[in-house]
């Protein structure tokens, strides 16, 4: 899955000009956390965030609450934005596992997305990662989840998809991940459709060398 799949098209977007409140108003009543800052072209200039509108402790210190109501209500998108050099973004044609990367190894919530001229075509948030992992697994569709452990090695995980083709079984979503505290095996999550767990669960066990860790009735 590339991030053009996953990601959110056409996000709201302010400009540096915005006031702060009509900014915070926006990501509020749209239930959205982060907000991109363009320029002419939709170019990327900042990005708002929901931490953007805290007020520092020093402020809080040296002006009374009018002072402070006054100060807020003047403040624009600008004063308060991640400036562009900041703002780590992605390209649309990037996959989503880059993308998770990037999120996870900086910390951050969102990607903006954006194509060459740093145009932003859309936003990549931690909810649409989750979002495409929930897809690439076959939910929200019912049917029967099943882990595998299979030895890391050539041909195994070609050998349990061959499997599950010869029973005609209607599979749904696929995904692996080496399997915790025990090296040399991965476990392979399958979603199937439209088969009963018993007889999935029977079948299985007479795969050789693979082994059946988990299975459930997924509603």
């Amino acid at each position: 899955m590339l991030v053009k799949d996953c990601m959110t098209r056409h996000p709201i977007m302010a400009t540096p000009e915005t006031l702060a409140a009509e900014a915070q108003r926006l990501m509020s009543e749209n239930h959205i956390r982060h907000l991109p800052v363009v320029g002419d072209g939709k170019k990327l200039v900042g990005l708002v965030t929901r931490n953007s509108f805290a007020i520092k402790p020093d402020m809080l210190s040296s002006l009374n609450v009018w002072e402070i109501s006054r100060r807020l209500s003047n403040l624009t998108v600008r004063q308060v934005m991640l400036k562009r050099e900041d703002i780590h973004t992605i390209m649309a044609d990037r996959t989503a596992e880059r993308a998770a990367r990037l999120m996870t190894e900086h910390k951050i919530g969102c990607l903006p997305v954006v194509e060459q001229g740093d145009v932003v075509l859309g936003i990549l948030s931690e909810t649409d990662i989750l979002r495409a992992l929930q897809e690439m697994l076959g939910f929200p569709i019912g049917g029967v989840r099943v882990t595998m452990r299979v030895p890391d090695v050539p041909g195994e995980v070609a050998r349990l998809l061959n499997f599950v083709a010869l029973q005609k079984w209607n599979l749904m979503g696929i995904g692996t991940f080496p399997t915790r505290r025990m090296s040399g095996f991965y476990d392979v999550v399958i979603k199937l459709k439209d088969v009963r767990l018993d007889d999935v669960q029977t079948t299985l066990a007479t795969l050789p060398g693979q082994t059946l860790v988990d299975i459930r009735d997924i509603v």
